[in-house]
């Protein structure tokens, strides 16, 4: 006898452990079937190709779903008012290939949220969201196509470092655009028309953080230099009070003289 997966179990042993074990066996496989198969409450799952394809769009979610499928190869998320991708939050789902988190609003993508996943993965659409800037460690080891348009992109050196190691879709990679940038000039321009222009975000931010140690050492420098000048005209004032002090003080000829004065009166 043949049961879903492979197993076998002859008729002899069926006949001498009875109905028992039989019952186990089914339940078990049973019990295995609906867990690798079960579908969130808010989301609609078909099959394809003995796989499980979960529609969750337009479902007003704020949260990926916990409860996913193991089997899930295809997991459509968008036009939903997610804000945060945590860390792992798709860890068990092994086989996923395409993830829609497109139109949604997110703005927080931790460094781990595509952990475990990152080997099967072929799509991933985060377009129209409010991303302004993304880990480098999120994207690590994928290989999926990615689309990023159509979010408030802050173009720094982060995100170019980012880039650098994507795989971007090229039917959307004109739409990734710098909405604020660190060099003003290049806000409302695509990111990857700047970069090809030569623009290196990442020497301006060298040259940033260098212009800031300049100003912090002329600053200290200015305080040491006003310190020595209060300090000297401080001790000036002091020695001309001294100087007027003693100065006012009866020289020792005058006292002697004075002494003399008295001594002749008495």
């Amino acid at each position: 006898m043949t049961f879903p997966g492979g197993a076998h179990v002859s008729r002899n042993v069926f006949i001498h452990h009875g109905c028992p074990f039989f019952l186990t066996i089914l339940l078990s496989f049973t019990f295995l079937s609906v867990m690798g198969s079960s579908c969130p409450k808010s989301c609609h799952c078909t099959e394809r190709n003995g796989l499980t394809v979960v529609q969750c769009s337009s479902r007003n979610l704020e949260e990926i779903p916990p409860d996913l499928p193991q089997d899930t190869v295809s997991l459509l998320l968008s036009y939903n008012h997610i804000t945060k991708i945590p860390n792992q939050a798709f860890k068990n789902l092994p086989w996923l290939q395409e993830l829609d988190l497109s139109r949604n609003a997110i703005e927080t993508v931790e460094a781990g949220a595509f952990q475990g996943i990152s080997e099967n993965l072929r799509a991933l659409d985060l377009s129209h969201n409010h991303m302004r800037s993304v880990p480098k460690e999120a994207f690590a080891r994928l290989h999926a196509k990615i689309s990023l348009s159509d979010n408030p992109w802050h173009c720094e050196c982060q995100l170019q470092e980012v880039l650098r190691e994507l795989k971007l879709d090229p039917e959307t990679v004109n739409e990734v655009s710098c909405h604020t940038s660190v060099q003003e000039e290049h806000a409302g321009k695509p990111v990857i028309q700047v970069l090809d222009s030569g623009i290196n975000f990442c020497n301006f931010h060298h040259k940033t953080t260098d212009v800031a140690m300049f100003v912090t050492m002329f600053g200290w420098f200015a305080m040491v230099i006003a310190y020595v000048i209060y300090y000297v005209r401080h001790n000036q004032e002091d020695a001309r009070r001294h100087l007027e002090y003693l100065k006012s003080l009866p020289s020792s000829s005058q006292i002697s003289k004075d002494f003399d004065t008295i001594s002749t009166v008495l």
